[in-house]
């Protein structure tokens, strides 16, 4: 039934993909433990802040894209010539 499906596509990648993402906060979640930062702004401080601020970084990068892509969007009929 996937056989024809591109490998991001499939629910099978999905789901490892979603693992390998969350194991990799955790990671850098962990870090902060583990590591003694030097914060420069007293909001870099805080637990955790470096993986929560590239997790809602890449958030507002895709919905970004996507509110690009609509305003770029074209007909699916544009090169085909008049």
């Amino acid at each position: 039934m996937n056989e024809g499906k591109h490998w991001l596509v499939r629910r099978r990648s999905i789901r490892a993909l979603w693992i390998v993402f969350v194991a990799v906060l955790a990671i850098v979640a962990v870090g902060d433990v583990l590591i003694h930062g030097h914060p420069y702004f007293g909001l870099d401080g805080f637990f955790a802040f470096y993986a929560w601020y590239g997790f809602l970084t890449c958030i507002g990068m895709i919905l970004f894209a996507k509110a690009v892509g609509a305003f770029l969007k074209r007909e699916d009929t544009y090169y085909d010539g008049e």
